[in-house]
């Protein structure tokens, strides 16, 4: 699952005894070596995507970790691109990956549960981040994005299929989430990262209690599953004008 350069085994034990930013701060360094990033391929299609929608000027990042998300932004973006996280690690990685040019880029250290912005951005974007909230946090995170987005501003996000249930990768994230169950009911500080505590359904409605009106984009690039429905979409949750 891990590449050469990413974390040894020693290493993911470290940071997965500590609390969600010191353990970030720990990974940053490796973390575009490990399973973790958004993979291109989904970068790549959500780019596609949003500029069929676009044009858009201000676009934020939500816990953009090492910058992926800003990269997107900063290919469909006409003015300029905003990179919050709360892990200090994750962001000196990412003013370090993110060449220099327009459009300009800030980054600012901040918990997306209190986002310190205006409604300045036209579109927010985050990527792989929402299992380290639990379900009972989305309905304020997605009330923090709404309230930096100009009215018909666009919440844009990629959502994969939960996988079969009883295949391999069903097994190995239902396994993943109990161990890291356990490990949170016997040590602190917790370490939030499930990968199946969202429910598709649950995600919709915290979007649309928040002020959203949520349009759903399947992305071509990935094809259908046997029943037909998309591999992968890309959710778009605008706020109304």
């Amino acid at each position: 699952m891990f590449s050469p350069q990413g974390p040894s085994l020693r290493e993911l034990a470290v940071q997965a005894l500590s609390s969600v930013e010191r353990g970030y701060d720990l990974l940053a360094p490796k973390f575009d070596h490990t399973p973790f990033r958004t993979p291109d391929s989904v970068l790549d299609a959500v780019t596609a995507a949003l500029r069929r929608i676009g044009p858009f000027r201000d676009g934020l990042d939500v816990c953009c970790g090492t910058g992926a998300g800003v990269g997107v932004l900063r290919q469909v973006c006409e003015g300029g691109v905003t990179g919050v996280d709360f892990s200090a690690g994750m962001l000196a990685v990412a003013r370090e990956h993110v060449r220099p040019g327009p459009p300009r880029v800030a980054w600012v250290r901040a918990d997306a549960r209190a986002l310190p912005f205006r409604p300045v951005f036209d579109l927010a974007v985050s990527l792989g981040a929402f299992g380290h909230f639990l379900p009972r946090e989305l309905p304020g995170l997605f009330a923090q994005v709404h309230s930096v987005l100009r009215p018909g501003g666009c919440f844009a996000f990629p959502v994969v299929a939960p996988p079969r249930t009883g295949s391999p990768l069903s097994c190995l994230l239902l396994g993943f989430d109990l161990v890291m169950r356990v490990r949170n009911a016997v040590w602190r500080p917790p370490f939030v990262m499930y990968y199946r505590a969202v429910r598709f359904g649950d995600l919709l409605r915290a979007l649309e209690g928040a002020g959203f009106r949520v349009e759903l984009h399947p992305l071509p690039e990935f094809g259908r599953r046997r029943d037909g429905s998309p591999r992968v979409r890309m959710a778009v949750a605008r706020r109304r004008p």
